[in-house]
């Protein structure tokens, strides 16, 4: 449905990097089948950091690597670019405690790098489609 979001499992990034691991470009081949399968979906790339360095830092970071992700696909699936946005969250939704100030294990921060999909668009035959929000 439109704007659902779901996690990518197993998109993950190094500490302080937002290239593309041999691990993350598996799952990123199954979104592109995903979306060669699904010609008139159109998606966004949201890449999240853990709360480690500043947060406009993060920002950044995060952008990047939603960037990388949207340049795989496109590079790798032939998938047409306006069909793909990339955003960066930072550290702004942690799906745990370890927020700045909190101890915690790498395997706890880690869990936090991570990029999620969101549906943000269906068409067919170039006619978008109005469908349920």
């Amino acid at each position: 449905r439109l704007n659902d979001v779901f996690k990518v499992e197993n998109i993950h990034y190094d500490f302080n990097k937002s290239n593309i691991r041999p691990d993350a470009a598996k799952e990123l081949d199954k979104l592109i089948q995903l979306l060669i399968d699904n010609p008139g979906v159109s998606v966004e790339l949201g890449s999240h950091t853990d709360s480690r360095s500043g947060a406009d830092y993060n920002l950044n970071l995060s952008q990047k690597r939603a960037e990388s992700a949207v340049n795989y696909i496109v590079g790798h699936g032939k998938i047409a670019k306006n069909r793909i946005s990339a955003k960066g969250y930072g550290e702004e939704q942690l799906v745990n405690k370890c927020a700045d100030g909190v101890n915690c294990t790498e395997i706890e921060h880690a869990a936090n790098r991570r990029t999620e999909i969101k549906i943000t668009g269906y068409a067919v035959n170039g006619v978008p489609i109005d469908i349920k929000q």
